[in-house]
C-alpha cells in the first residue's frame, strides 16, 4: 500500500469515520452529547421513560431520607446508656399505675 495513493486516503478517511461512529455509539449508550459532523454537541432528547426514571429516583431519594432519620433515632435509642431508656419506661408504669389506683365515685357526688 502506498501512504500517497488513493486506497490509503480511502482507507484513512473510512478509518475516520468508523471511529467517528463508534465513538458516538459508546456516547449514546452512556448518556452524553452526540456530535454532530461539524464538532458540535447534540443534547439528547429527554425521554418519557427517563422522565419516570428521574420522579422514581426523587421518591426513592425522599424516602431514604426519612429512612435514615428512622435509623438515626434507632441509633440513638440502642446507644443511649440503658438505665436511662429503664427510667422512663419505669416512669411512664408509675403515671399508668397513679392513674389506674384514683377510685372512682360515681355514685358520690362532691359537695359544694
Amino acid at each position: 500500500m502506498e501512504f500517497g495513493g488513493p486506497t490509503f486516503v480511502v482507507a484513512l478517511v473510512a478509518l475516520s469515520y468508523g471511529a467517528w461512529v463508534i465513538n458516538n455509539w459508546v456516547r449514546a449508550k452512556h448518556g452524553y452529547a452526540l456530535e454532530d459532523e461539524f464538532g458540535g454537541k447534540t443534547e439528547r432528547a429527554d425521554s418519557a421513560e427517563a422522565s419516570k426514571l428521574r420522579a422514581e429516583n426523587s421518591e426513592l431519594r425522599a424516602l431514604l431520607t426519612k429512612v435514615e432519620k428512622r435509623m438515626q433515632v434507632l441509633e440513638r435509642i440502642v446507644t443511649d446508656k440503658g438505665y436511662t431508656v429503664g427510667a422512663e419506661i419505669e416512669a411512664l408504669r408509675d403515671s399508668r399505675a397513679a392513674d389506674a389506683a384514683t377510685p372512682l365515685n360515681i355514685t358520690e357526688r362532691e359537695k359544694a
